[in-house]
């Protein structure tokens, strides 16, 4: 899929013109698997759409100890910069976990955009509720589940993921030890 396709699938730009048009401002990227988006604590000012391949964004507290937050397979707009960053700074660490293209834009230029064109704002504001719906699911599951709960839950909202993630990853989204996460795999 191209990103003009992308992003005329959205109602607010199913105008190919108009997709057309928007698509211009973006910029592609390539990364092979391994390779990190964004780094936790460093600047970041980017949105991303991932168009194929697969992405994991995780926080490292001052142990070292790192818990994956966000798991993305092309194609779809990764958590917008608002909601992964703090003063500019990213909040997340995002990292290839195969090779994958992607399209970026400059946070102030979408939103100059956004303030320009009444449905590239919709779509922005659209994919932003969209993303906090989705983080505010996944506290709810992390808060209300237990474990074979959370892969129950898992498993709807995210069909195939288990077969595309390691299972460490989806544990660690999940709140639960790898050990676990075999176990509950394993009943």
């Amino acid at each position: 899929m191209d990103l003009r396709n992308f992003l005329a699938q959205s109602p607010e730009l199913s105008d190919m013109s108009f997709a057309d048009s928007f698509a211009t401002h973006w910029r592609s990227r390539r990364l092979n698997k391994g390779t990190h988006l964004a780094h936790q604590e460093h600047p970041e000012s980017d949105e991303f759409i991932l168009l194929e391949g697969c992405l994991a964004s995780s926080i490292c507290d001052q142990d070292g100890k790192e818990v994956c937050v966000g798991l993305y397979v092309g194609p779809c707009v990764v958590t917008p910069n608002i909601a992964r960053t703090r003063d500019g700074v990213s909040l997340v660490s995002i990292q290839a976990t195969k090779d994958s293209s992607l399209y970026w834009i400059d946070t102030d230029r979408l939103t100059k955009l956004m303030i320009e064109s009444e449905p590239i704002r919709n779509w922005a504001n659209g994919v932003l509720r969209d993303a906090l719906s989705e983080k505010a699911e996944r506290e709810w599951c992390l808060a209300a589940l237990g474990g074979a709960e959370r892969l129950n839950w898992f498993r709807q909202a995210f069909p195939s993921y288990e077969d595309i993630f390691t299972h460490a990853l989806i544990a660690s989204f999940l709140g639960i030890t790898p050990v676990t996460m075999s176990r509950l795999r394993g009943r």
